[in-house]
């Protein structure tokens, strides 16, 4: 009993450190079912809230779904938990277990005097269970039930109170006794979900009055930003912050102003043709000012006599206040329900109406089962699965956050209109005095602000080489200075047609990014006018002398008036006086013509000032000096890609020549050595067996000697006591036995570092790559045998059946050389314990793009119909890995992580080259930390198919 108990202490305390956690209730419950179902091992745990009218929804569910059915989401009616059951899970928290295929139902009532002690079970007391209650667990699929309250107390009240939230609930498809032990532990986890809804409460409460806080904020800086007290816009945000179809800001006429003012924002109520408004109607003016029907938030109505400026007037059914039945004409055609009127007063002054007008909703609602909800359920349902209800036309009522929020808002739509109103009048005042002066500072200011933008442009070119950049800042800089819609950069493509590269645009005029020069849209003979550095000035399109393709092409492009300077390459000596293009004088010298600086004029024809030609021109201008410098700045960096290339490629040639120079004295020393071993060991083995004949003959006359003559000379007796004869004939062939073995053995060996050197093999072979690796392991065999102070290492090989791969044998035995090699340096400096090297080969039928984990065994694909097109060695450590942070230089010629002496940092790099470039495959590296060091060799089998990719 101590084991479970102590996963269900431990259940307890993780949803404990959840709660602390987290304040997101969402995220706490889906962890609390989660967790409980796990310990109770059962098909469905879920929390079900409750809502105002009785019914509740399934907000949090952990499912077996191969067994039930989710219904998280889904709604459940009242009736569904009769008032009477609800009332007994709040005064009595009583929990039930029904068993239904038992037919009993076990009630176990809190007490609230117990509620502080847990030590205790509480007792479970069954009775017969009621067989609607049955039929209904059965309907769902259930055949046992548990059920908690979750209740709720509301730590903000001056009393106690509480209410119930929810329940608890787990179903399970099969019998289930649940003991009270566990109906005290899932208990205590309802009670620590209590105190997270609690604590989730004061959270939202915080996050609203926050929000309230954040929209005041944003409205009261909208209103109170003088000079500019933007009304409008505060309107809207208003609008927005109550999730409202639309609002009006009624502002009253008074002595200076005897025309009243209305602001609008979204659909409107409207009398027709009728100019009055709906503030001004009779029917409106009745019931703001006489006895009415007032709603409140939560959808009930009282009468009032109230006076108007002390409460707000709340409508959350148009349909259902008959005062305004007189109004009604205004609202057709509207989707308009609710509205909300903040009458707006500053120190008892009448000022004006701020409305919120709030339009119907289609509500959808997910149940669980179909169901009449105008009708008293009186039998269960037999399915419950999930029915969508849709009810048109439904009103949204008015919450007590927006109440507040909208009172809050229209104590600062007042003051900000009496500021307007005051505003207004101080403006008037001082409107000649601007007038004059902002006259007199215009031409000051343009010239200042075109200084500006010139030395912005300057600082870009010097700031930066980007030519995309300088000539995006240009095209801003120009839009913003001349207050045009379109400003465009067009490069030539060749002599006579073009692009637009850059653009700075206002409005929802068409791009013309991307878009090609249609037909030759610059004529010869114009083209020919911009190369000597006139400029073309067009103040009205439909008046300019274009061809007619040409005033087609600038009606679709939406231009009504444009400004074009060429931009060359070479400093331009251009004419400073612009002309117009139905004017073009005779030319007398020109220059290279990169493209123009347009600046466009789409709403209406524009006379273009003279300033505003002379700015262009200048920025124009540094346009060529940006260019100029971008391209010098282009060519001297493919200039310094070719060198970093070159490079790059000499240290991997020299790298290549190292490593080819070592590898290649090495296999002829290798095969040297093997072929002066294999000529003496050939001579021994070979005389083995005539050894072991002529001995065998010897013994055979020395038997015949002792069967027929039986009585030796005493010196043979002596002589055969001196030499033990018997032991002689036992021992004798295990010793040629033993030879033989030990030449077998250095026969084996020098088979081994012949097929390792492979000088015989420099080109492609077909080869066993088993025999390969065999060849290279029994080379390091001294390496991998035990030391004094260090384990052996082991050495698993789990091989799959390979063909024959056509490939170069020698390399890729060096290639296994190096990475066995460093696999066994990695494992001399890491862990003595565990120490182990996998090796794995497959054969595919399809190349594989990712990395897969490489200490597991891949397993040979062999797709339906298909054969094997590449081999794949996996060779992985047990070491402790390479760091994230050298892993990508792993492969770079020279770079080791080895002490001075230990290595060349050249062997990777090699491998690298013969498996990627001389074989067409992969070698790729995985080290996850602490998991050791895997690497993935991939090649074709036929290198026919390396070359065909």
């Amino acid at each position: 009993m101590l084991q479970p108990e102590l996963d269900q202490e431990d259940l307890l305390r993780r949803i404990t450190n959840r709660i602390r956690q987290s304040l997101e209730l969402q995220e706490i419950l889906n962890a609390t079912v989660a967790e409980v179902r796990s310990l109770l091992a059962t098909d469905r745990v879920m929390v079900y809230r409750f809502n105002a009218s009785g019914g509740g929804q399934v907000i949090a569910e952990s499912v077996n779904t191969n067994r039930l059915p989710a219904l998280n989401g889904l709604n459940f009616p009242a009736d569904d938990i009769p008032e009477q059951a609800r009332k007994l899970y709040l005064t009595e928290r009583l929990r039930s277990i029904v068993d239904v295929s038992g037919g009993l139902i076990g009630l176990s009532p809190l007490d609230p005097s117990e509620t502080d002690d847990r030590s205790t079970p509480q007792p479970i007391h069954y009775r017969p269970v009621d067989a609607c209650h049955v039929k209904y667990l059965r309907a769902m699929g259930v055949q046992s039930s548990m059920v908690l309250p979750i209740v709720h107390y509301d730590i903000q009240a001056q009393r106690s109170q509480k209410r119930l939230w929810g329940l608890l609930v787990s179903h399970h498809v099969t019998p289930r006794t649940i003991s009270q032990r566990e109906l005290q532990i899932v208990q205590s986890v309802v009670d620590q979900v209590s105190i997270a809804i609690a604590q989730s409460n004061l959270l939202s409460q915080t996050r609203q009055q926050h929000q309230i806080e954040a929209t005041i904020n944003r409205v009261s800086t909208l209103l109170h930003s003088l000079p500019t007290i933007q009304l409008q816009a505060a309107l809207q945000e208003t609008v927005s912050a109550l999730s409202s179809w639309g609002g009006r800001l009624y502002i009253a006429p008074d002595r200076l102003n005897p025309r009243a003012e209305c602001l609008i924002c979204g659909r409107q109520p409207t009398f027709g043709d009728s100019p009055r408004t709906i503030e001004e109607h009779p029917g409106f003016v009745q019931w703001v000012t006489g006895d009415r029907t007032v709603e409140t938030a939560n959808g009930s109505s009282e009468s009032t006599s109230t006076p108007v400026g002390c409460q707000p007037l709340i409508v959350n059914d148009l349909d259902q206040v008959s005062e305004l039945a007189s109004l009604a004409p205004a609202f057709d055609g509207t989707p308009i329900r609710g509205w909300l009127v903040i009458p707006l007063y500053y120190r008892s002054s009448f000022l004006g109406y701020l409305s919120i007008f709030r339009s119907q909703v289609v509500q959808e609602i997910l149940w669980a089962g179909e169901f009449n909800p105008n009708e008293e359920q009186r039998s269960p349902r037999e399915s419950f699965e999930q029915w969508r209800e849709v009810k048109r036309n439904q009103a949204q009522p008015w919450t007590n956050y927006d109440i507040e929020l909208a009172i809050a808002l229209g104590h600062h739509f007042a003051m900000a209109i009496e500021q307007y109103k005051l505003y207004a009048q101080v403006q008037a005042l001082n409107s000649n005095l601007e007038c004059q002066v902002a006259e007199r500072t215009a031409k000051l200011q343009q010239s200042l602000e075109q200084g500006r933008a010139l030395q912005r442009v300057t600082n870009q070119i010097r700031s930066t080489l980007d030519l995309k950049t300088t000539l995006q800042t240009i095209v801003r800089e120009v839009r913003q200075l001349l207050n045009t819609d379109r400003v465009i950069i067009y490069r030539f493509t060749d002599d006579f047609h073009g692009q637009v590269i850059v653009e700075s645009m206002t409005g929802e005029w068409l791009s013309l990014l991307d878009i090609d020069d249609p037909q030759q849209y610059f004529s010869k003979a114009q083209i020919q006018v911009y190369k000597r550095g006139n400029l073309g000035v067009i103040k009205d399109v439909t008046q300019a002398r274009l061809t007619p393709d040409q005033q087609e092409f600038l009606k679709r492009c939406q231009v009504q008036a444009a400004l074009i300077v060429p931009i060359g390459l070479e400093n331009p000596q251009a004419n400073e006086i612009p002309i117009v293009l139905d004017s073009i004088p005779c030319p007398r010298w020109e220059q290279p013509l990169w493209g123009f600086l347009i600046a466009q004029e789409c709403k209406a024809r524009r006379d273009w000032l003279p300033s505003e030609i002379k700015l262009l021109k200048k920025l124009a201008d540094q346009a060529a000096v940006a260019i100029q410098q971008a391209e010098l700045f282009t060519h001297t960096q493919a200039q310094a890609q070719q060198l970093a290339s070159a490079f790059h490629h000499l240290k991997q040639t020299q790298a290549q020549l190292i490593q080819t120079e070592k590898m290649s004295s090495l296999g002829q020393l290798i095969a040297g050595v093997a072929h002066e071993i294999n000529n003496p060991v050939n001579f021994i083995y070979g005389n083995l067996v005539y050894t072991s004949q002529y001995a065998q003959d010897l013994l055979n006359i020395i038997h015949s000697y002792q069967k027929y003559h039986p009585q030796p000379e005493p010196e043979i007796i002596e002589l055969l006591d001196l030499i033990d004869l018997d032991f002689l004939e036992g021992d004798f062939p295990k010793l040629l036995e033993s030879m033989k073995m030990g030449s077998e053995r250095i026969r084996k060996l020098v088979l081994s570092l012949r097929n390792f050197s492979r000088l015989d093999q420099s080109e492609k072979k077909l080869v066993d790559i088993h025999e390969g690796i065999e060849s290279t392991l029994l080379i390091l065999q001294y390496r991998l045998k035990a030391k004094p102070n260090h384990p052996g290492i082991q050495v698993i090989k789990n091989y799959g059946e390979l063909p024959l791969v056509e490939c170069y044998p020698s390399q890729l035995n060096q290639v296994f050389m190096n990475v066995l090699s460093n696999a066994i340096d990695a494992l001399e400096y890491g862990n003595p314990d565990n120490q182990r090297i996998t090796i794995s080969t497959s054969a595919k039928s399809k190349t594989v793009e990712n990395l897969d984990y490489l200490n597991d065994t891949t397993q040979i694909e062999k797709n339906q119909g298909s054969s094997p097109t590449h081999i794949i060695i996996q060779i992985a450590d047990s070491g402790s890995g390479i760091s994230p942070e050298i892993q990508s230089q792993i492969f770079d010629p020279f770079f080791t992580t080895k002490p001075i002496g230990k290595g060349t940092g050249l062997g990777l790099s090699i491998s690298y080259q013969i498996i990627v470039e001389k074989h067409g495959g992969i070698f790729k590296c995985s080290s996850p930390p602490g998991e050791g060091t895997g690497f993935w060799i991939e090649i074709p089998i036929r290198q026919s198919q390396s070359e065909d990719k």
